[in-house]
């Protein structure tokens, strides 16, 4: 995918908003996240290249699969992309 980071944060924030949504049906949450975990590592990998968009999909998929879901690992990678790495 080419983006602009502007596109990334966008698209970030809808895929962290899903994963977290996924509790808002009572029963349904393990049964999604089943579907969502891959489905966001395949995302993240797309979403940023290299090394780090793998580790970042492992992460994604981890933290979708256990129920963790209150982590908005899309936008903490967008940070770490364009905000943290581009002071080092």
């Amino acid at each position: 995918m080419n983006l602009t980071k502007s596109n990334k944060l966008i698209i970030g924030i809808l895929c962290d908003i899903i994963g977290m949504g996924s509790y808002l049906i009572p029963g349904a949450g393990e049964f999604f996240d089943i579907i969502w975990a891959p489905l966001s590592l395949y995302i993240m990998v797309k979403m940023y290249k290299g090394t780090e968009g793998k580790v970042a999909g492992a992460v994604s998929f981890i933290e979708e699969a256990l129920p963790i879901d209150f982590v908005p690992t899309f936008t903490l990678m967008w940070l770490y992309t364009y905000k943290l790495k581009k002071g080092q």
